[in-house]
């Protein structure tokens, strides 16, 4: 049975890349500074891959002024595999962006390259999506492109709805913020991926134990072969359209319940 793990290996070490980014550059930018020190202390282990990227969004409305909402989108296989919002609003116009297959985010993580866009309804690069969000009042956005070790693994957005809302210093302190945001999606979801193979071996296991039993309930009730019981086994799964692993389970069962009524005094 082959298993694929992720290309690329989870960071821990969050921490020690605060400092680096020279937070304490950004003059006055108290709410970086917090923001980037809570993703700092952010717990991957202990919250799930969802709840992590909406603190990471929810993070990012507070680091970067202006911002009304946020919304985060990690890729998986080049494809969309997780989309979080901090606000209602950001949901409804992700869900358009998807619809469409047109926007900011898209654009940003398939470029790797930072959308701004202070008009959105009058927005060149995305003539469909731009002017259906101009008319739910949000006009600005900032997309971020989540860069790990040169991999794009997902793309924030930041939305606003007055015009013009970030200028090229929210645009730093996104950018700065977006690279601990970065290691911390990554490393939720590096672990999101390990549990969930993890959970897929331990039922391949269990189903593979149940179908012995049953294959030996089978040969030691006919006297027949293991081959012979295999091909009966499956044939009862396809007869009852159900998996042959629900299929060794009945017959596991049942034979407890007649055990049971033989054993009664």
């Amino acid at each position: 049975m082959d298993f694929q793990y992720p290309a690329t290996p989870a960071r821990t070490d969050l921490a020690p890349v605060v400092p680096a980014l020279g937070v304490a550059g950004v003059a006055g930018d108290e709410d970086l500074a917090g923001s980037v020190t809570a993703l700092a202390g952010l717990s991957t282990a202990r919250l799930s891959l969802t709840d992590v990227l909406t603190e990471v969004a929810s993070f990012a409305v507070q680091a970067i002024r202006g911002a009304a909402g946020a919304g985060l989108t990690l890729l998986e296989a080049g494809r969309v595999d997780t989309v979080v919002t901090s606000a209602p609003f950001v949901r409804e116009i992700d869900d358009i962006q998807y619809g469409l297959g047109e926007g900011p985010c898209i654009s940003a993580a398939a470029t790797g390259q930072i959308m701004r866009s202070g008009s959105l309804g009058g927005d060149r690069r995305w003539p469909r999506f731009g002017p259906r969000v101009g008319r739910l009042g949000v006009h600005s956005v900032l997309s971020l492109p989540l860069l790990v070790q040169d991999d794009t693994v997902g793309a924030m957005n930041v939305y606003a709805h007055a015009k013009d809302a970030f200028d090229d210093r929210a645009e730093h302190v996104g950018q700065l913020f977006a690279v601990p945001a970065a290691i911390a999606a990554q490393n939720a979801q590096v672990l999101a991926q390990t549990q969930r193979v993890a959970a897929n071996l331990q039922r391949t296991m269990a189903n593979r134990a149940v179908i012995d039993q049953a294959l030996g309930i089978l040969m030691s009730r006919s006297g027949i072969t293991a081959d012979e019981a295999l091909e009966r086994l499956r044939a009862l799964s396809q007869g009852n359209h159900i998996k042959i692993a629900a299929a060794a389970t009945n017959i596991v069962e049942e034979a407890v319940r007649r055990a049971r009524v033989r054993g009664r005094p």
